[in-house]
């Protein structure tokens, strides 16, 4: 297949432009130019992965016009040429509900100008999906991690921060009372998995990508701490992540389960694997 891939310079757009090339699909990618979208002319699939992807950005015109409003408009073109679109969801749109809540039906509360982007996009796309012709299927992807992180900085999954600074530094900062963070960590091979495997679904939708399994921040930062053999250091929270900070992340596969068959990777596998 065809495929064009936004924001393939990214860390997911990356992975998942060099997975689907190595599977033998011809890949293209566009990054964003304000003003400008691309043709999706001769496209088989159209994945958009490209957004500001900061959790704490600020500056929310900025994030609506790239994130919501740019993709109404790809949608459009993609609807033009006929050209199937998959694009990134997120977990950040379920907010702080109880932890039985992530469904992709349930109840939403996003937090932050990013989860509100894609919440909004969202809602755009469930409202308008019978209306469409081509296969739209948005991904609210959980917490995801893997290879090619190195320029998110302080986006960057736990994995990757505490392993580099276990590294370099032969310890590593770990939030106060992380025991109680839970996060649904996902292996950015899965999530490639997941997309090449849904082209073959025809049908429209929005599905959770994750593991439907919650690991701890401190059960991630044991495991590296044991392979690193690395001290951790214990700090507390920035000021500018309170109030936004997820305690919890599953997503409920079952819409997921009866799409497609995933076997997914364990995250203290990939650790043990890693380099």
């Amino acid at each position: 297949m065809k495929i064009l891939v936004t924001g393939h310079k990214g860390f997911i757009g990356s992975n998942i432009a060099l997975y689907l090339q190595s599977q033998g699909h011809e890949v293209e990618g566009w990054e964003w130019q304000p003003g400008i979208i691309p043709s999706t002319e001769d496209y088989d699939w159209c994945i958009h992965t490209g957004a500001i992807s900061s959790t704490t950005y600020t500056d929310v015109n900025q994030i609506l016009e790239q994130n919501f409003e740019f993709s109404v408009r790809l949608a459009q073109v993609c609807e033009n040429f006929g050209t199937n679109l998959q694009y990134a969801s997120s977990a950040s749109v379920y907010g702080d509900w109880t932890p039985t809540h992530f469904k992709e039906d349930g109840p939403l509360l996003p937090k932050s100008p990013y989860a509100w982007s894609k919440y909004l996009f969202d809602r755009f796309i469930n409202q308008f999906i019978d209306e469409f012709e081509i296969t739209i299927q948005g991904f609210r992807y959980f917490n995801v991690y893997g290879q090619g992180e190195d320029h998110k900085g302080d986006q960057a999954s736990p994995v990757h921060k505490f392993a580099k600074q276990a590294k370099e530094n032969g310890e590593f900062n770990l939030f106060k009372n992380s025991e109680n963070y839970l996060r649904d960590f996902v292996c950015v091979d899965d999530v490639c998995r997941v997309h090449e495997k849904m082209f073959d679904v025809k049908e429209s939708g929005i599905w959770n990508v994750g593991t439907g399994r919650a690991v701890s921040f401190d059960t991630v930062a044991d495991c590296i701490s044991r392979k690193y053999n690395a001290k951790i250091n214990h700090i507390d929270m920035p000021e500018n992540l309170k109030g936004q900070y997820q305690e919890f992340t599953c997503a409920d596969l079952t819409k997921l389960n009866n799409t497609i068959d995933m076997k997914w990777t364990r995250i203290e596998d990939y650790i043990n694997a890693a380099n």
